[in-house]
């Protein structure tokens, strides 16, 4: 018989994750995911008990060009992280239709090797319309992951050209995964995420061997007149195959070069106090969002306001001052 979140207490849930139980890490992760607002009280309440247990980890996002190969690079770098003894948690965030919300969710399937590993964990969520690709509960899943023990845990975005900032505020280090052929993919993704990137990767080198060492001058080029994020790191440009796993280990070898240098000058602290204040505030937007559409007197006036909009009868500046008034005076 399957548990649903009403069978379980609040402290079952935060012993079953401590504990490692999947079942329960899994039913905790959909709690936070949940919009009800009675699992948001819960969730709450178990986040709370779990905050002390979580931190630990190395948080590492993950990002590039649809195509580039993300899931097998994710796979191949999670298999030889088990095999080295660490415990890895990728959270997978699919894209999801802008009509429907609906996502594919396809990651366990194809992850299949990395999927059937005891010492990981896939866990692919609908980005469900958020800017920057991550699902809106990307954060509070992190926390419960290392409550649970992964000291490892793996952020792969959307990267379909939508801003990649919301998850680089929320891990040690952003990867950006690229392929050869440096000139049509320079004019294809955006500065923004080159700007974000602790490291480039040149994914599939096996496959565009011919156009590698290009391919890695120009992006090694682009990088130099952007201005570095630490005065202490230059984002490297490395050359990896993810099907191969050919550069791999010494991918890896250098993000943990860069913990250390972050841990031994303070920045990996730094980094991590600023995107709590960032999720603080991120936070409290999303909440007056849903309390501003869930008032009555703004649902009420809504539909004559969006006419009027359509019509032309009034401006976009006085139907947002004539919502928030109808909000305000409602409280």
């Amino acid at each position: 018989m399957t548990l649903s979140f009403n069978d379980l207490s609040v402290d079952q849930l935060v012993e079953g994750v401590r504990a490692g139980n999947r079942a329960l890490i899994g039913r905790a992760i959909t709690l936070v995911e949940s919009r009800n607002p009675e699992h948001q009280h819960n969730a709450q309440a178990m986040l709370q008990k779990l905050l002390p247990f979580s931190g630990a980890a190395q948080r590492v996002g993950i990002s590039g060009v649809p195509g580039v190969g993300k899931s097998t690079f994710i796979e191949t770098i999670g298999s030889m992280l088990t095999g080295d003894g660490h415990k890895v948690a990728v959270l997978a965030v699919d894209p999801s239709s802008g009509r429907t919300g609906g996502s594919i969710l396809g990651d366990k399937t194809r992850m299949e090797r990395l999927a059937g590993d005891k010492n990981a964990f896939i866990r692919p969520s609908p980005a469900a319309g958020v800017l920057g690709g991550v699902a809106r509960a990307t954060r509070e899943t992190i926390v419960i992951l290392e409550a649970a023990g992964f000291d490892t845990i793996l952020v792969e975005t959307v990267g379909t050209g939508q801003s990649e900032t919301m998850v680089a505020d929320m891990v040690d280090f952003f990867l950006v995964l690229m392929l050869p052929g440096a000139g049509d993919e320079l004019q294809g993704i955006k500065k923004g995420i080159l700007e974000l990137a602790d490291m480039v990767a040149v994914n599939k080198a096996d496959i565009f061997e011919a156009k590698l060492k290009q391919a890695m001058r120009e992006y090694k080029s682009a990088l130099h007149i952007l201005t570095d994020a630490s005065p202490t790191w230059h984002p490297p440009v490395v050359a990896c195959s993810g099907l191969t796993g050919e550069g791999i280990s010494e991918l890896w070898t250098k993000i943990e070069k860069h913990k250390g240098l972050m841990e031994a000058s303070g920045e990996r602290a730094a980094r991590r106090e600023n995107q709590l204040e960032i999720w603080l505030y991120a936070q409290l937007k999303d909440r007056l969002l849903d309390d501003f559409f869930a008032n009555g007197a703004v649902a009420a006036k809504m539909a004559q306001i969006q006419a009027e909009v359509r019509d032309g009868t009034i401006t976009v500046s006085k139907a947002v001052a004539d919502l928030l008034n109808s909000y305000e005076s409602s409280k």
